[in-house]
């Protein structure tokens, strides 16, 4: 196909943050429709969408240069400020990669400048440039770059040796002059001394039009989108903008008559493209190097660990259970399977690495998760102790973590103790290396209402009205404005008849769906073998300052990339800190690893909703359904687990396996092949593997196919679906199966694959939700604590805890300035308010009450003023103690206090002034204070308060 004679070479998108307003979708989609062969992006200081960009150009045919309009400092990126005097902090310059060289450079300098020369910008400099540069072509960039400055500021003699300079870096004419059109005398000006200097040094010349918006139509909105940067509105006449409206992706043909005078800058542009051939690999696993005996490899030594893991399981299942020989052999067949299929893939590395740093965590008393996500259903991941649960009781699928006959990659999600999570990250990081180990970015989008409420604000209309539309717009997850439109009648009628509203919506569409913002992945953690920037981009979190991956986690695994998720869940928590109390008080042994997973007492908790604080069980909602189905089996919660949620609920699916239950609905099976997969269930499919074992008995698939399946009645695209019904009925046909009925079932599989969950999950989860409900029947005060505790910080929930404490009988004794902890403590069957729940009352203020309380108690107010160090314990925190009652068992009343507190303090404050100055005070407390009680004087006469605070 004849393409046109015209490349952009530099282009701002949606990553180049609220500046950009070119959707890479769009703009993909118009070089196709432009005829032309490439198309470069190169967003301000970042490679956020590279790989994205990469994949949507390759799979329309158009060839993709990734690049970057890099920021370059004056002298060292060092030196925060500008050897020129300029206001500008940096300058730019456009960087293309022609080939990986040249992404790896590229990937190393954008690296280092969040790293090192972050300067209101990420800055780069020359020195880094002369290392640097091998692959990459350099354009002098738009009037922001050093060239059109100098030659602007009538330095032209200066531009010409900085060009000369540049192009000896730069060398085999990688360094091209950047002429634009875009109708500013200062444009005018630098073409003119470019073009002078392109002469005189015999460089090349290249067109470019700085593209920021897609249309000439879309200049207005892109305007709003930097009154959405700098927080300006469109009525502030010193606002941010850009001078016209010509920068936007113009056609091959207005490019050329542009620069009719200056043919070669139009042919280089495809000249450029012609050089640039990046091939990036999306076919090669990168995995980190784990550390191992040299004579063994990775699949012996995953061989041996499961082996001796699995012996350790099974003496721990003996203590439970009885086992049979067969049910032995069962387990070690199924380990045996397991190993050939993670070995035939080349995932044994994957996995020693997560065994590592869970088992790393347990070592260190960091409470794990028994599982997440599908991984619960690998035997060998039980074995080697990265999960707790077992999966052959619950027939949890393998195939559903790690299908045999789709290679991917293996993903295990670990859950931490949110305490320890980071200490397991630095861990990762100490044991791979700092350079190897980065969490991973993630985008905030401008989505329906944000980006009304945005560009609301841009327009400076009050934000009353804004809010009043906004709300219109179906709390549905994901809607887009468009769809709200036509699904808001309302929203629609204010369109068409205010003229406002209509401006603002169609501002709105226009921005909707830009990148607004970036920030760090809740979990995700990625490890290579080599530093990160031979791979791809850093970023530095400004929040944090934690190193992250400038790709999100979809496009990180997409080059190859192992990433491992460090979730952190505060359930963990509770669990440790109550099972702390327990053996600290009534059961030194106490192991929850060898509670039953069928103790009645649990059961009859569940069944009475009493799920306060029961992980997954608390809401309203889950309660009433946990006194309907009144539980009695552990495979009674992970259904639960797994249906309460909007989907099965919509669908009457939990009403109905409810009622199976108890008997008050009747169903059979259609063939007795379904009975052991759906007896658990009542006959309701529930879980996505239960899919998979249907068509394993009833379509003749194995469960590798079964999972194909699955994930095709999930995307319920109609021709793989009809492909995949023929396959089901030609195996029933062989199992001579009755094909009505046999349809009609795949029918019914196809119906609830909506919303099947994953059992591995649920299973995993449940137990969760099993434990905390086993602690709070059996050690409701020791759980209570550890839960009030936990949530100490948070007010609405420590009186909802507490309110749940009286309603369970048990006593819970106020807070005092001697016998309350940081946390809610035990004491037989009561507890004690902890100090770290008192509003008001931090941890600088709680250490230093702690600490010199050890020497004695406190035994008066006074004593307590004199002892505290006043300067974390100040004013608020002596209020908030008297108020909450903390002082009361010292001796009169908390009206009494608070009149007598501030000459108590002040006393103190003097005292501690003298002794810190070491002088000796000329009187002793005693002498000089007239209120404090217990020795120290009498407290003022007050009447107490109408109520108590």
């Amino acid at each position: 196909m004849e393409h046109a004679n015209f490349v952009h070479l530099h282009l701002h998108s949606q990553y180049s943050l609220l500046d950009g307003a070119i959707k890479l979708d769009d703009l993909v989609n118009r070089a196709k429709e432009y005829k032309m062969p490439a198309v470069a992006v190169t967003d301000h200081g970042n490679m956020f969408g590279a790989v994205e960009f990469y994949s949507k150009a390759m799979s329309k045919g158009i060839k993709p240069i990734i690049g970057c309009e890099v920021y370059v400092a004056p002298g060292s990126r060092f030196t925060k400020g500008n050897a020129r005097g300029s206001s500008e902090a940096s300058y730019h310059l456009v960087l293309l990669c022609m080939n990986l060289a040249g992404y790896r450079n590229l990937c190393r300098l954008i690296s280092t400048a969040y790293r090192e020369g972050f300067y209101y910008k990420p800055r780069i400099d020359w020195e880094l440039l002369a290392e640097h540069n091998e692959g990459l072509i350099a354009l002098s960039a738009c009037l922001g770059g050093e060239l059109p400055t100098l030659i602007n500021l009538n330095q032209l003699d200066e531009a010409l040796e900085r060009a000369r300079q540049i192009a000896q870096i730069f060398t085999d004419n990688r360094f091209y002059l950047e002429l634009q059109e875009n109708y500013l005398p200062e444009q005018a000006k630098a073409n003119a001394g470019l073009v002078s200097i392109a002469k005189e040094l015999d460089l090349p010349l290249v067109a470019t039009n700085d593209c920021h918006y897609l249309t000439r139509d879309d200049a207005f909105a892109h305007e709003v989108l930097l009154c959405i940067q700098t927080g300006k509105t469109m009525d502030d006449p010193k606002r941010m903008r850009f001078a016209n409206e010509e920068f936007y992706v113009k056609t091959p043909d207005e490019m050329i008559a542009l620069f009719k005078d200056y043919p070669d800058a139009i042919a280089n542009t495809v000249k450029i493209a012609e050089r640039c051939n990046l091939e990036l690999d999306f076919n090669t696993y990168h995995f980190p190097q784990y550390e191992k005996p040299t004579d063994k490899t990775l699949d012996e030594v995953l061989q041996e660990q499961s082996e001796a893991g699995l012996e350790g399981r099974l003496d721990e299942i003996r203590k439970l259970r009885k086992l049979s020989d067969e049910e032995v052999q069962a387990y070690h067949d199924r380990l045996a399977e397991e190993l050939a299929c993670i070995k035939s893939m080349g995932f044994p590395g994957y996995f020693l690495i997560v065994a590592d740093f869970i088992n790393w965590g347990k070592d260190h008393d960091i409470p794990v998760g028994p599982g997440r996500g599908s991984a619960a259903g690998s035997l060998v991941a039980y074995a080697i102790r990265i999960t707790d649960i077992d999966p052959i009781p619950y027939n949890l699928l393998f195939e559903r973590f790690l299908n045999p006959e789709r290679i991917s990659m293996p993903d295990i999600d670990v859950d931490f103790c949110i305490y320890g999570r980071e200490e397991v990250i630095n861990y990762v990081r100490e044991k791979y290396g700092k350079e190897n180990v980065a969490q991973i970015i993630t985008f905030g989008t401008m989505l329906a209402k944000g980006v009304l409420r945005d560009v609301g604000r841009a327009l400076n209309i009050p934000y009353g009205e804004v809010d009043k539309i906004a709300k219109l717009v179906p709390g549905v997850l994901g809607i887009t404005l468009k769809q709200a439109i036509s699904q808001e009648p309302k929203l629609k009628e204010l369109i068409d008849k205010d003229r406002k509203v209509a401006e603002l919506v169609k501002i709105s569409l226009a921005l909707e769906g830009l990148t607004r913002h970036a920030s760090t992945h809740a979990a995700g953690v990625v490890v290579t073998p080599k530093p990160l920037p031979e791979y791809l981009p850093l970023y530095i979190d400004p929040k944090s300052g934690g190193q992250v991956t400038q790709y999100p986690m979809s496009y990180v695994e997409k080059i190859g990339l192992v990433k491992f998720d460090f979730l952190g869940l505060k359930t963990l928590t509770v669990i440790e800190n109550a099972v702390r109390l327990i053996r600290e008080g009534k059961d030194s042994n106490f192991d929850l690893k060898l509670v039953r997973d069928d103790d009645r007492e649990t059961y009859e908790l569940l069944s009475r909703g009493e799920t306060t604080g029961v992980f997954q069980l608390e809401s309203s909602g889950m309660k009433e359904y946990l006194v309907k189905l009144k539980p009695s089996c552990f495979e009674d919660l992970i259904a639960m687990v797994a249906l309460y949620r909007p989907g099965p609920l919509g669908s009457g699916m939990v009403d109905s396996f409810i009622k199976r239950k108890h008997g008050l609905e009747q169903f059979k099976y259609d063939f007795p092949q379904l009975e052991p997969i759906l007896k658990d269930t009542y006959g309701v499919i529930v879980y996505q593997e239960q899919v998979m074992l249907i068509a394993q008995v009833l379509g003749n698939y194995s469960l590798g196919a079964a999972d194909l399946l699955r994930r095709a009645m999930g995307k319920k695209k109609p021709e793989e679906m009809a492909k995949q019904k023929e396959i089901f009925l030609a195996g029933a046909k062989e199992n001579k199966l009755d094909l009505k009925k046999v349809e009609a079932v795949f029918d019914l599989m196809e119906k609830f694959a909506a919303y099947g969950f994953n059992k591995s999950h649920s299973a995993a989860y449940a137990l969760i939700a099993y434990q905390t409900a086993y602690l709070k029947a059996h050690y409701p005060v020791e759980f209570m604590a550890a839960l009030l505790t936990e949530d100490m910080e948070n007010t609405d929930k420590v009186i909802k805890n507490i309110s749940e404490v009286r309603s369970m009988g048990i006593e819970i004794h106020p807070p005092d300035i001697n016998a309350s902890d940081r946390s809610f403590t035990v004491s037989a069957e009561s507890m004690r308010f902890g100090l770290g729940a008192v509003k008001g009352v931090g941890s600088a203020a709680l250490d230093s009450i702690r600490e010199v309380r050890c020497d004695k108690p406190f035994s008066s107010l006074q004593d307590f003023c004199e002892r505290v160090d006043l300067r974390k314990v100040n004013k608020k925190v002596v209020e908030a103690l008297i108020k909450c009652g903390a002082f009361d068992t010292l001796g009169g009343k908390r009206a009494q206090f608070m009149a007598g507190f501030e000459e108590a303090m002040e006393v103190g404050q003097r005292l501690q002034r003298e002794q810190q100055s070491g002088q000796d005070s000329l009187f002793g407390s005693s002498e000089i204070v007239s209120v404090a009680g217990n020795g120290y004087g009498e407290l003022p006469e007050v009447g107490e308060w109408d109520e108590k605070t």
